[in-house]
Formats: C-alpha cells, structure tokens, sequence
C-alpha cells in the first residue's frame, strides 16, 4: 500500500504525456482478511468470491482518493479528461463475470486480464517483484504454458485464460515499488517478464 499513492500519480503524470490508464485494483488487505476468513472455513467459496471483488472495490477508493483519477463502474478506455481511471470491479461484474471461476485461482489478476482483453488493450501487472524469476533469474519473456502449476507473482487463473481463452495475448509484469523505475520502463517499454499466451 505503501507505494500505491506514487504508483498512481506516476501513472498520471503520463496521462499528461498522453497515456491512459484503467487500473484494476487488487485486493489488498481487505483481500487478505477474506482469505484468512475463508482458510479458517467460516465461508463459502462463493461467498469469499463476491467478498474478495468487494475488497478489490474497496481499495479502488483508495487509490482514486485524493490521485485526481476517476471512478468507474465499466470497462470503457478512459476518455476525456479522465484519462486515468480506477475500476469498481463488484459494480462492473455483479451482472456478468462468468469468464472467472469463484475460486482463489481467480484473483484480480484474472479480472484485469479480461478487462484489459475486452478492451484489447495491453495488461501492465504492476508488483512487488521485477518479472518472473526462474533459476534465481528473472526472465524477459515466457509462454503462459510453462508457469501452469508454478507459484509466481500472477494467479493461475489468468495463467489458465492465457492458456484458453485469452490465447494470443500477453500480461506484462513490471515492478510497481518504484514509481519513476516503473515509469522509465514503460516509456522505454522494457523490464520485467512478458508472459505471452
């Protein structure tokens, strides 16, 4: 949470170059109470679904707060001079999410996989990580299919819709800690891991 606020106004000083951004937003803490909930068997799998879209819906409000960036209840690109928006995924899924499975593989990595493909825009995987690491080493690109099964920094949901459904396109994990480091390697468009599906 710590470098979400630089994350954000980073991401609208390249609004002012042109860029434009609809962030997804993880769960973040709010996520984490639900699984710790869920792992103790106090909840449904269905029930710790929807409340995890919630969590993600409640830290959206915290990165739209006080960042000038805008709300959103749909997956539109950006327009206007909202050229930074922050998803409400519970509104934007209650009605239609039926391309994620109500389980922990599915998390908001899934969901900003298919926005980012309804949109047929590129998905950024902001993290705390610089890519994926194999062998002590992060690599430059990688196909989907071989981080099947494999714990990384992106769920196996949106490593199985890579596989299936999203075949043909790509996430692009890029470290977020550092703003200006993210910043540089997303005008330079290098860094970090694609994974490609």
């Amino acid at each position: 949470m710590t470098c979400a606020r630089p994350l954000m106004r980073a991401l609208l000083a390249l609004a002012e170059e042109g860029y434009s951004f609809l962030v997804v937003p993880g769960g973040g803490p709010m996520a984490d109470l639900v699984r710790e909930i869920y792992s103790r068997g106090d909840l449904s799998q269905e029930a710790a679904h929807w409340m995890a879209i919630l969590a993600m819906e409640q830290y959206a409000y915290f990165l739209a707060d006080g960042s000038g960036a805008a709300l959103t209840r749909e997956i539109h690109r950006p327009k206007g001079d909202s050229r930074v928006q922050v998803l409400l995924p519970y509104q934007a899924l209650i009605e239609d999410d039926r391309d994620l499975q109500h389980n922990w593989d599915y998390t908001s990595d899934s969901v900003a996989a298919l926005a980012a493909w309804k949109l047929s825009a590129p998905l950024i995987k902001a993290t705390d990580v610089d890519g994926v690491i194999l062998d002590g080493k992060v690599v430059f690109e990688i196909p989907a299919s071989r981080m099947l099964g494999r714990v990384s920094c992106i769920d196996q949901g949106t490593i199985k819709l890579l596989c299936g459904l999203l075949k043909g396109s790509s996430v692009w994990v890029l470290n977020g800690t550092d703003a200006q480091q993210f910043t540089n390697a997303l005008r330079k468009g290098e860094g970090g891991t694609v994974i490609k599906g």
